[in-house]
């Protein structure tokens, strides 16, 4: 059974009033806080029908090999840094859409949060409420 990531995340659709399936997401390590390197994703998923991310899948390449070990499969450590999850929102409201509904003002949503040095062994869980018009995001639990 896989491990659990260190990051987790879901999507609800708070204009329904349930989980937002089938959402695009992509997470990126950005070394600090000050970085002007663009950032590139190390891995991608899709939220599931609880709107949730279960598990990620790397990207293959050097950034994807500091966080899963060689078989792919389990993301096994946090470093110290900035990290952005990027959802996809105009293609799930493409999908959803129901007619006379506008589309959404946002076409993707970047959270941003930083992992320090004495929280590397934490877990973190970046909920995203969402609607057409508006987001909202905390750190959960």
């Amino acid at each position: 059974m896989p491990k659990v990531p260190p990051i987790t995340c879901h999507v609800l659709d708070t204009t329904k009033g349930r989980p937002a399936t089938e959402v695009k997401c992509e997470i990126s390590y950005i070394s600090s806080t000050t970085s002007t390197t663009p950032d590139q994703p190390f891995a991608t998923a899709q939220t599931n029908s609880d709107g949730r991310v279960p598990s990620w899948t790397p990207i293959q390449g050097i950034i994807a090999a500091k966080f899963f070990e060689s078989n792919g499969e389990d993301w096994i450590k946090l470093t110290a840094g900035v990290y952005k999850i990027r959802f996809f929102t105009k293609e799930y409201f493409q999908r959803a859409r129901e007619p006379g509904s506008s589309l959404t003002f946002f076409p993707f949503i970047d959270i941003n949060f930083e992992v320090t040095e004495d929280s590397t062994d934490q877990h973190f869980h970046v909920p995203l409420l969402l609607s057409n018009y508006g987001y909202s995001t905390y750190r959960g639990s």
